[in-house]
Formats: C-alpha cells, structure tokens, sequence
C-alpha cells in the first residue's frame, strides 16, 4: 500500500512560480513512476506530467517548457516544478503513482487527495 500526500499548493499571481511536492510511503514507491494530474472546476480531470523510477519524463504539451517534474528517490518525494504560471493552470493538482512504471498511461493505482492551485491574473 502506498500513501500519497501533496503539499505546496497555494495562491500566485500569473506569471509567478510554485513547487509541489508529493510525499509517498513505501519502500518501492521509488519503483514506481508518478504522475501528476489537475482539475478545474467544471472540468475532467487531465493529465500533467509524469515521471518513472529512473527519471524518464513525459508532458502535456500545455506545460512544456514551464513545468519541469523531478523525483528524490532517497526521499520519497517527487516535485513539479511550475513556473511561468497562467490564470488556466488553475486547478486541484493531484499526484498518482503506478506500479508498472510507465510514464504514458492514465492508469494509476495510488492517488494523493490533491492541492489546489490558483493562478490570478
């Protein structure tokens, strides 16, 4: 069993930079890729970006270039990176990890309950 906790969410002007993280228990969490997720309101859930155990990433091409995901195995924590924020990038942001280690997927089986982040304008 996994346990995935978000953290870092918050209120930022547009233009401006935050970092999530998502903490995870379990030794092989760092066997697992991760992937983060967002939903806004009225909205269906769609993906972000992910990254596996080995550090092989994958965006959505709405963040290419200002979000960057990275991982600290050691630690258990995996972090998105988000720069250059847009009022549209607001959003509950929820990581998920899956034990197949692929990063192209949308099924994951370990779901964090999620931060939200607003980017005002």
């Amino acid at each position: 069993q996994v346990q995935l906790v978000e953290s870092g969410g918050g209120l930022v002007q547009a233009g401006g930079s935050l970092r999530l993280s998502c903490a995870a228990s379990g030794r092989t969490f760092s066997r697992y890729a991760v992937g983060w997720f967002r939903q806004a309101p009225g909205k269906e859930r769609e993906f972000v970006a992910a990254i596996s155990w080995s550090g092989r990433s994958n965006y959505a091409d709405s963040v290419k270039g200002r979000f960057t995901i990275s991982r600290d195995n050691a630690k258990n924590t995996v972090f998105l990176q988000m720069n250059s924020l847009k009022p549209e990038d607001t959003a509950v942001y929820s990581c998920a990890a899956n034990t197949a280690n692929v990063i192209y997927t949308a099924s994951y089986d370990y779901w964090g309950q999620g931060t939200q982040v607003t980017v005002s304008s």
